[in-house]
Protein backbone atom coordinates (compact mmCIF):
# COMPACT_ATOMS: atom_id res chain seq x y z
CA UNK A 1 0.00 0.00 0.00
CA UNK A 2 1.69 3.42 -1.05
CA UNK A 3 0.85 6.85 0.98
CA UNK A 4 -2.29 7.26 -0.64
CA UNK A 5 -3.90 4.32 0.21
CA UNK A 6 -3.77 2.52 -3.17
CA UNK A 7 -2.14 -0.98 -3.49
CA UNK A 8 -2.31 -4.55 -4.49
CA UNK A 9 -5.33 -4.94 -7.43
CA UNK A 10 -6.41 -2.30 -9.27
CA UNK A 11 -8.99 -3.04 -11.55
CA UNK A 12 -8.88 -2.89 -15.70
CA UNK A 13 -10.37 0.81 -16.22
CA UNK A 14 -11.74 -0.76 -19.12
CA UNK A 15 -14.49 -2.77 -16.87
CA UNK A 16 -17.64 -0.95 -17.03
CA UNK A 17 -18.84 -3.45 -14.97
CA UNK A 18 -17.39 -2.55 -11.94
CA UNK A 19 -18.05 1.04 -10.46
CA UNK A 20 -14.84 1.18 -8.28
CA UNK A 21 -12.57 0.06 -11.70
CA UNK A 22 -11.01 3.75 -11.78
CA UNK A 23 -10.38 4.30 -8.30
CA UNK A 24 -7.55 4.61 -6.64
CA UNK A 25 -7.56 2.31 -3.93
CA UNK A 26 -6.46 -0.99 -1.95
CA UNK A 27 -8.18 -3.93 -3.37
CA UNK A 28 -7.54 -8.05 -3.30
CA UNK A 29 -10.21 -9.06 -5.19
CA UNK A 30 -12.00 -8.42 -8.28
CA UNK A 31 -15.54 -8.34 -8.86
CA UNK A 32 -15.96 -11.99 -9.83
CA UNK A 33 -14.08 -12.62 -6.69
CA UNK A 34 -10.59 -13.97 -8.39
CA UNK A 35 -7.88 -12.37 -6.89
CA UNK A 36 -6.21 -9.47 -8.90
CA UNK A 37 -2.88 -10.37 -10.67
CA UNK A 38 -0.86 -7.86 -8.25
CA UNK A 39 -2.89 -8.71 -4.97
CA UNK A 40 -1.92 -10.00 -1.84
CA UNK A 41 -4.34 -12.32 -0.40
CA UNK A 42 -4.08 -12.01 3.43
CA UNK A 43 -2.38 -14.83 5.10
CA UNK A 44 -4.95 -16.65 7.26
CA UNK A 45 -6.08 -20.14 7.44
CA UNK A 46 -9.07 -21.91 5.86
CA UNK A 47 -11.01 -21.83 8.51
CA UNK A 48 -10.49 -17.74 9.04
CA UNK A 49 -11.48 -17.83 5.15
CA UNK A 50 -15.17 -19.26 6.37
CA UNK A 51 -15.30 -17.67 9.53
CA UNK A 52 -15.60 -14.16 7.62
CA UNK A 53 -17.78 -15.63 5.17
CA UNK A 54 -20.20 -16.87 7.58
CA UNK A 55 -20.11 -13.67 9.07
CA UNK A 56 -21.09 -12.06 6.07
CA UNK A 57 -23.74 -14.34 5.82
CA UNK A 58 -25.23 -13.98 9.21
CA UNK A 59 -25.39 -10.14 8.64
CA UNK A 60 -26.75 -10.32 5.71
CA UNK A 61 -29.60 -12.42 7.19
CA UNK A 62 -29.51 -10.46 10.41
CA UNK A 63 -30.35 -7.27 8.29
CA UNK A 64 -32.63 -8.68 5.92
CA UNK A 65 -34.75 -10.10 9.54
CA UNK A 66 -34.63 -6.28 10.64
CA UNK A 67 -36.08 -4.56 7.98
CA UNK A 68 -38.89 -7.42 8.12
CA UNK A 69 -39.12 -7.23 11.99
CA UNK A 70 -39.65 -2.96 11.31
CA UNK A 71 -42.28 -3.65 9.01
CA UNK A 72 -44.21 -5.48 10.86
CA UNK A 73 -44.04 -2.81 13.75
CA UNK A 74 -41.63 -5.77 16.19
CA UNK A 75 -38.82 -3.58 16.13
CA UNK A 76 -38.08 -0.03 15.69
CA UNK A 77 -36.28 2.50 13.43
CA UNK A 78 -33.36 0.49 11.88
CA UNK A 79 -30.58 1.16 9.91
CA UNK A 80 -30.07 -1.32 7.03
CA UNK A 81 -26.03 -2.57 6.04
CA UNK A 82 -27.05 -4.64 3.19
CA UNK A 83 -23.73 -3.70 0.57
CA UNK A 84 -21.10 -2.33 3.30
CA UNK A 85 -20.87 -6.08 5.16
CA UNK A 86 -17.90 -6.01 3.81
CA UNK A 87 -16.43 -3.46 5.89
CA UNK A 88 -17.41 -3.86 8.89
CA UNK A 89 -16.41 -7.67 8.66
CA UNK A 90 -13.34 -7.34 7.59
CA UNK A 91 -12.37 -4.70 9.52
CA UNK A 92 -13.52 -6.31 12.61
CA UNK A 93 -11.56 -9.60 12.16
CA UNK A 94 -8.41 -7.89 11.53
CA UNK A 95 -8.86 -6.23 14.98
CA UNK A 96 -7.97 -8.04 18.60
CA UNK A 97 -10.46 -9.03 20.96
CA UNK A 98 -9.77 -6.66 23.64
CA UNK A 99 -9.43 -3.80 20.66
CA UNK A 100 -12.30 -1.66 21.32
CA UNK A 101 -14.98 -0.41 18.42
CA UNK A 102 -16.87 3.08 18.57
CA UNK A 103 -19.87 2.16 16.80
CA UNK A 104 -21.50 4.17 14.80
CA UNK A 105 -25.11 2.75 13.58
CA UNK A 106 -24.82 0.61 10.76
CA UNK A 107 -21.64 -1.21 11.11
CA UNK A 108 -24.02 -4.65 12.71
CA UNK A 109 -21.04 -7.16 10.94
CA UNK A 110 -18.71 -6.02 13.64
CA UNK A 111 -21.52 -7.16 16.41
CA UNK A 112 -22.25 -10.65 14.44
CA UNK A 113 -18.24 -10.94 14.11
CA UNK A 114 -17.57 -10.41 18.34
CA UNK A 115 -20.60 -13.33 18.74
CA UNK A 116 -22.84 -10.50 20.26
CA UNK A 117 -26.03 -10.72 18.10
CA UNK A 118 -28.52 -11.69 20.34
CA UNK A 119 -27.43 -9.42 23.14
CA UNK A 120 -27.55 -7.05 20.58
CA UNK A 121 -30.96 -7.47 19.20
CA UNK A 122 -32.83 -5.66 22.23
CA UNK A 123 -31.24 -2.41 21.29
CA UNK A 124 -33.58 -1.76 17.86
CA UNK A 125 -36.47 -2.90 20.40
CA UNK A 126 -36.26 -0.47 22.95
CA UNK A 127 -34.26 -2.10 25.78
CA UNK A 128 -30.73 -0.42 26.91
CA UNK A 129 -29.82 -3.71 28.03
CA UNK A 130 -28.51 -3.89 24.69
CA UNK A 131 -26.11 -1.32 24.54
CA UNK A 132 -24.95 -2.60 27.56
CA UNK A 133 -24.27 -6.20 26.84
CA UNK A 134 -22.43 -4.91 23.53
CA UNK A 135 -19.83 -2.50 25.76
CA UNK A 136 -19.27 -6.05 27.37
CA UNK A 137 -17.73 -7.37 24.16
CA UNK A 138 -15.63 -4.13 24.08
CA UNK A 139 -18.07 -2.35 21.73
CA UNK A 140 -19.13 1.25 22.26
CA UNK A 141 -22.97 1.89 22.17
CA UNK A 142 -24.30 3.19 19.43
CA UNK A 143 -24.15 6.74 18.42
CA UNK A 144 -27.13 8.33 16.99
CA UNK A 145 -25.47 11.92 17.29
CA UNK A 146 -23.37 12.15 14.02
CA UNK A 147 -20.01 11.84 14.73
CA UNK A 148 -20.22 12.83 18.55
CA UNK A 149 -18.95 9.41 19.76
CA UNK A 150 -15.16 10.69 17.77
CA UNK A 151 -13.78 12.37 20.54
CA UNK A 152 -14.66 9.86 23.39
CA UNK A 153 -13.24 7.19 21.41
CA UNK A 154 -9.62 9.23 20.78
CA UNK A 155 -9.65 9.77 24.35
CA UNK A 156 -10.71 6.25 25.03
CA UNK A 157 -7.30 5.52 22.62
CA UNK A 158 -5.41 7.88 24.71
CA UNK A 159 -6.53 6.32 27.90
CA UNK A 160 -5.21 2.78 26.20
CA UNK A 161 -1.68 4.87 25.68
CA UNK A 162 -1.51 6.33 28.95
CA UNK A 163 -1.92 2.94 30.95
CA UNK A 164 0.44 1.62 28.23
CA UNK A 165 -2.46 -1.21 27.21
CA UNK A 166 -2.21 -2.68 23.86
CA UNK A 167 -5.23 -1.84 22.62
CA UNK A 168 -6.46 -0.21 19.61
CA UNK A 169 -9.94 2.26 18.84
CA UNK A 170 -11.97 1.28 15.91
CA UNK A 171 -14.17 4.16 15.60
CA UNK A 172 -16.73 4.06 12.36
CA UNK A 173 -18.70 7.02 10.92
CA UNK A 174 -20.10 8.08 7.37
CA UNK A 175 -18.91 10.45 5.38
CA UNK A 176 -21.22 12.96 6.65
CA UNK A 177 -20.09 12.96 9.71
CA UNK A 178 -16.63 14.46 8.27
CA UNK A 179 -18.67 17.92 8.40
CA UNK A 180 -19.32 17.75 11.93
CA UNK A 181 -16.90 19.67 14.54
CA UNK A 182 -16.38 16.77 16.34
CA UNK A 183 -14.56 14.90 13.43
CA UNK A 184 -12.13 17.55 13.24
CA UNK A 185 -11.64 18.13 17.05
CA UNK A 186 -11.00 14.13 17.27
CA UNK A 187 -8.76 13.74 14.26
CA UNK A 188 -6.95 17.04 15.28
CA UNK A 189 -6.06 15.78 19.07
CA UNK A 190 -5.20 12.06 17.85
CA UNK A 191 -2.93 13.30 15.34
CA UNK A 192 -1.07 16.03 18.19
CA UNK A 193 -0.72 13.32 20.85
CA UNK A 194 -0.44 10.00 18.77
CA UNK A 195 -3.71 8.34 19.88
CA UNK A 196 -3.75 4.95 18.65
CA UNK A 197 -6.95 5.37 16.99
CA UNK A 198 -8.86 3.96 13.86
CA UNK A 199 -11.01 6.33 11.97
CA UNK A 200 -13.22 4.31 10.16
CA UNK A 201 -15.12 6.49 7.52
CA UNK A 202 -17.67 4.82 5.39
CA UNK A 203 -18.32 6.40 2.37
CA UNK A 204 -21.03 5.03 0.81
CA UNK A 205 -21.81 7.79 -1.66
CA UNK A 206 -24.14 9.43 0.71
CA UNK A 207 -25.29 11.34 3.70
CA UNK A 208 -28.37 10.38 3.69
CA UNK A 209 -30.11 11.98 0.85
CA UNK A 210 -26.73 14.48 0.03
CA UNK A 211 -24.34 12.83 -2.58
CA UNK A 212 -20.57 12.73 -1.20
CA UNK A 213 -19.81 15.82 -3.81
CA UNK A 214 -22.15 18.08 -1.97
CA UNK A 215 -20.59 16.98 1.56
CA UNK A 216 -16.69 17.36 1.00
CA UNK A 217 -14.61 19.64 -2.22
CA UNK A 218 -12.23 17.19 -1.05
CA UNK A 219 -11.01 14.94 -4.04
CA UNK A 220 -11.52 11.75 -0.77
CA UNK A 221 -12.02 11.84 2.39
CA UNK A 222 -8.76 10.03 3.13
CA UNK A 223 -7.11 12.99 1.87
CA UNK A 224 -8.14 14.57 4.95
CA UNK A 225 -5.82 12.99 7.53
CA UNK A 226 -3.23 14.90 5.89
CA UNK A 227 -3.67 18.29 7.90
CA UNK A 228 -4.09 16.55 10.90
CA UNK A 229 -0.38 14.98 10.45
CA UNK A 230 -1.24 11.40 9.48
CA UNK A 231 -1.66 8.74 6.88
CA UNK A 232 -5.30 8.41 5.33
CA UNK A 233 -5.81 5.66 3.09
CA UNK A 234 -8.84 4.08 0.73
CA UNK A 235 -9.99 0.61 0.35
CA UNK A 236 -12.87 -1.06 -1.39
CA UNK A 237 -14.66 -1.32 1.62
CA UNK A 238 -17.48 -4.17 -0.70
CA UNK A 239 -13.86 -6.72 -0.37
CA UNK A 240 -13.86 -8.13 2.90
CA UNK A 241 -10.52 -9.57 2.31
CA UNK A 242 -9.02 -5.81 1.43
CA UNK A 243 -10.90 -4.40 4.31
CA UNK A 244 -9.15 -7.01 6.64
CA UNK A 245 -5.65 -6.08 5.29
CA UNK A 246 -5.95 -2.13 5.16
CA UNK A 247 -7.85 -2.46 8.91
CA UNK A 248 -4.97 -4.93 10.42
CA UNK A 249 -1.65 -3.28 8.66
CA UNK A 250 -3.28 0.17 10.25
CA UNK A 251 -3.72 -1.59 13.58
CA UNK A 252 -0.09 -2.11 13.90
CA UNK A 253 0.43 1.41 12.91
CA UNK A 254 -1.43 2.70 15.40
CA UNK A 255 0.32 -0.08 18.03
CA UNK A 256 3.55 1.08 16.96
CA UNK A 257 4.45 -2.11 15.69
CA UNK A 258 6.04 -0.59 12.54
CA UNK A 259 9.05 0.35 12.10
CA UNK A 260 10.43 3.55 10.97
CA UNK A 261 10.18 4.91 7.58
CA UNK A 262 12.79 6.85 7.68
CA UNK A 263 11.24 10.57 8.08
CA UNK A 264 13.22 10.75 11.10
CA UNK A 265 10.16 9.37 13.00
CA UNK A 266 10.30 6.62 15.86
CA UNK A 267 9.18 3.48 15.01
CA UNK A 268 7.59 2.39 18.31
CA UNK A 269 5.34 5.19 18.49
CA UNK A 270 1.48 5.21 17.64
CA UNK A 271 -0.07 6.68 15.17
CA UNK A 272 -3.79 7.40 14.26
CA UNK A 273 -4.77 5.92 10.41
CA UNK A 274 -7.87 7.26 8.67
CA UNK A 275 -9.15 4.74 6.16
CA UNK A 276 -11.90 5.33 3.82
CA UNK A 277 -14.14 2.14 3.04
CA UNK A 278 -15.32 3.05 -0.50
CA UNK A 279 -18.49 1.00 -1.13
CA UNK A 280 -22.48 1.46 -1.58
CA UNK A 281 -25.58 0.78 0.36
CA UNK A 282 -27.97 -1.08 -1.43
CA UNK A 283 -30.68 -0.27 0.39
CA UNK A 284 -32.19 3.17 2.38
CA UNK A 285 -30.66 5.14 5.11
CA UNK A 286 -32.81 3.81 7.58
CA UNK A 287 -36.43 2.11 7.51
CA UNK A 288 -37.51 5.51 7.66
CA UNK A 289 -36.07 6.93 4.27
CA UNK A 290 -37.43 6.56 0.68
CA UNK A 291 -33.90 6.52 -1.51
CA UNK A 292 -36.11 6.65 -4.38
CA UNK A 293 -36.58 10.21 -3.86
CA UNK A 294 -33.30 10.87 -4.39
CA UNK A 295 -31.42 8.83 -6.20
CA UNK A 296 -32.57 6.14 -9.16
CA UNK A 297 -32.93 2.89 -8.66
CA UNK A 298 -30.79 1.79 -11.60
CA UNK A 299 -28.08 3.69 -9.94
CA UNK A 300 -27.67 1.20 -7.57
CA UNK A 301 -27.24 -2.01 -9.68
CA UNK A 302 -23.82 -1.39 -10.98
CA UNK A 303 -22.54 -2.22 -7.07
CA UNK A 304 -24.38 -4.80 -7.05
CA UNK A 305 -21.75 -6.69 -9.03
CA UNK A 306 -19.84 -5.86 -5.54
CA UNK A 307 -21.92 -7.92 -3.62
CA UNK A 308 -19.27 -8.58 -0.67
CA UNK A 309 -21.05 -11.72 0.07
CA UNK A 310 -20.64 -13.49 -3.78
CA UNK A 311 -17.36 -12.11 -3.96
CA UNK A 312 -16.28 -14.25 -0.63
CA UNK A 313 -18.41 -17.06 -1.56
CA UNK A 314 -16.75 -16.97 -5.33
CA UNK A 315 -13.01 -16.92 -3.85
CA UNK A 316 -13.92 -19.83 -1.04
CA UNK A 317 -14.69 -21.74 -3.84
CA UNK A 318 -12.23 -20.80 -5.91
CA UNK A 319 -9.82 -21.59 -3.97
CA UNK A 320 -11.40 -24.86 -2.95
CA UNK A 321 -12.52 -23.86 0.59
CA UNK A 322 -16.15 -24.51 0.39
CA UNK A 323 -18.97 -25.84 -2.25
CA UNK A 324 -22.68 -26.15 -2.09
CA UNK A 325 -23.14 -28.28 0.80
CA UNK A 326 -20.42 -25.78 2.77
CA UNK A 327 -22.28 -22.90 1.32
CA UNK A 328 -25.83 -24.66 2.08
CA UNK A 329 -24.24 -24.79 5.84
CA UNK A 330 -23.75 -21.39 6.44
CA UNK A 331 -27.13 -20.12 5.23
CA UNK A 332 -28.32 -22.59 7.44
CA UNK A 333 -26.48 -21.65 10.44
CA UNK A 334 -27.40 -17.99 9.76
CA UNK A 335 -30.97 -18.86 9.88
CA UNK A 336 -30.50 -20.42 13.15
CA UNK A 337 -28.88 -17.70 14.63
CA UNK A 338 -30.64 -15.05 13.81
CA UNK A 339 -33.77 -17.02 14.48
CA UNK A 340 -32.30 -17.22 18.28
CA UNK A 341 -31.07 -14.02 18.43
CA UNK A 342 -34.90 -13.11 17.69
CA UNK A 343 -36.46 -15.28 20.41
CA UNK A 344 -34.27 -14.38 22.74
CA UNK A 345 -34.48 -10.08 21.82
CA UNK A 346 -38.63 -10.50 22.28
CA UNK A 347 -38.42 -12.84 25.47
CA UNK A 348 -37.50 -9.72 27.57
CA UNK A 349 -40.04 -8.30 29.16
CA UNK A 350 -40.04 -4.73 29.51
CA UNK A 351 -40.06 -2.64 32.75
CA UNK A 352 -41.95 0.56 32.75
CA UNK A 353 -39.57 2.55 35.11
CA UNK A 354 -36.34 1.77 33.67
CA UNK A 355 -37.08 4.20 30.84
CA UNK A 356 -36.25 7.07 33.67
CA UNK A 357 -32.63 5.52 34.93
CA UNK A 358 -29.67 6.62 34.06
CA UNK A 359 -30.46 9.60 32.45
CA UNK A 360 -29.74 12.15 35.26
CA UNK A 361 -27.95 11.42 38.49
CA UNK A 362 -31.44 12.72 40.99
CA UNK A 363 -34.29 13.22 38.63
CA UNK A 364 -35.29 16.97 38.09
CA UNK A 365 -39.08 17.51 39.41
CA UNK A 366 -40.89 17.47 35.89
CA UNK A 367 -39.22 14.15 35.30
CA UNK A 368 -39.81 12.70 38.07
CA UNK A 369 -43.51 13.88 38.33
CA UNK A 370 -43.99 11.87 34.44
CA UNK A 371 -42.38 8.83 35.85
CA UNK A 372 -44.85 8.19 39.33
CA UNK A 373 -47.46 9.57 37.14
CA UNK A 374 -46.83 6.44 34.68
CA UNK A 375 -46.12 3.87 37.30
CA UNK A 376 -49.35 4.76 39.28
CA UNK A 377 -51.19 4.35 35.85
CA UNK A 378 -49.93 0.86 35.50
CA UNK A 379 -50.80 0.18 39.28
CA UNK A 380 -54.26 1.20 38.49
CA UNK A 381 -54.81 -0.20 35.09
CA UNK A 382 -52.49 -3.13 35.17
CA UNK A 383 -49.52 -3.53 32.60
CA UNK A 384 -51.79 -4.61 30.12
CA UNK A 385 -53.82 -2.25 29.96
CA UNK A 386 -50.53 -0.62 28.17
CA UNK A 387 -49.48 -3.75 25.68
CA UNK A 388 -50.13 -3.55 22.04
CA UNK A 389 -52.49 -6.16 21.19
CA UNK A 390 -50.91 -8.86 18.69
Amino acid sequence: MDENGAGAGASDPEDATDPLADEDLYRVLGPDGSPLPDATVPDLSDEQFRAIYRDLVVTRRFDERAVSLQRQGRIGTYAPCAGQEGSAVGSTHALADDDLISYQYREHGAVVVRDLLGEYLPYWMGHESGTEAIADGNVFPLNIGIAAHLPHAVGAAWAFDYQEEDRVVAAHFGGGATSEGDFHEAMNFAGVFDTPTLFCCHNNGWAISIPESRQTASDTFAQKAAAYGFEGVRVDGMDPLASYAVTREAAERARGAEESDGDGSDGDDPRPVLIEFVEYRFGAHTTADDPTAYRDPDDVDPWRALDPLDRMEAFLRETGRIDDEGVAAVHEEADDVVADAIDVAESIEAEPSDMFDHAYAELPPEIRRQRDELLAAVEEHGEDAFLREE
